[in-house]
């Protein structure tokens, strides 16, 4: 895949360039290897990167995943993953980003790093109207009682890969066949639901990759 040209003009001290990378609709296990892959080969002077995606249907099951959370899979695939957290649902109509940073040379901590990343979809929420809220000890990003936004990180030689996903515009069934993050009958929501003309996908995903690169280059 050629890395897209653009990079986000925030500076900070030293200046750490990110490179965007739109990726369209791709299947989950070949872009997981080529995190991985990416990972592996990056080297000090490496440029961070951002990815944003959609996926096929499919279900993820983090390293602390229990099976036992996955109710119904059906015909959706479920995919054994090295990021954190439970199971969580991936298809058409959700944003994905993919955070590929060297956080150990922002001199980010990953409790750090998730705070960023749930102000920077918080702030896109705002945009549409949504007060979108964090929770003490479940990752993400809810709105009453419903989840809109996961997250789920790896970190690896000081480094981040997998990252988040918001709810827009698709189908919430298959979020009723699992226990979404492993908790029993939590609801899931979307942007669709609580603005009835947000902007398209691609607008609402370079709102938030703008939020990202603001909130990941800004001093601690």
């Amino acid at each position: 895949m050629k890395p897209a040209s653009h990079k986000s003009g925030v500076r900070t001290s030293p200046d750490i360039p990110i490179v965007i990378r739109p990726l369209g609709l791709r299947d989950y296990e070949p872009v997981w290897s080529e995190m991985k892959s990416f990972t592996d080969q990056r080297r000090a002077d490496t440029p961070d990167e951002i990815w944003i995606l959609q996926h096929p249907p499919v279900f993820t099951l983090g390293l602390n995943g229990k099976s036992e959370h996955i109710l119904d899979a059906g015909d959706i695939p479920v995919v054994n993953c090295d990021r954190g957290g439970q199971v969580t649902y991936h298809g058409p109509g959700q944003i994905i980003v993919y955070l590929l940073l060297d956080i150990r040379r922002r001199e980010l901590g990953v409790k750090a790093l998730v705070t960023k990343i749930e102000q920077a979809i918080i702030d896109l929420l705002l945009t549409q109207g949504i007060d979108g809220q964090r929770r003490e000890g479940a990752p993400g990003i809810y709105v009453g009682n419903a989840k809109i936004a996961a997250l789920g990180l790896r970190i690896r030689k000081g480094c981040s890969y997998h990252g988040l996903s918001v709810n827009v515009d698709m189908d919430l069934t298959p979020f009723s066949r699992i226990n979404p993050c492993g908790y029993e009958g939590l609801a899931s929501t979307q942007i669709i639901d609580l603005n009835d003309c947000p902007p398209s996908l691609d607008d609402l995903s370079t709102v938030l990759v703008k939020a990202l690169t603001k909130t990941v280059q800004a001093p601690l």
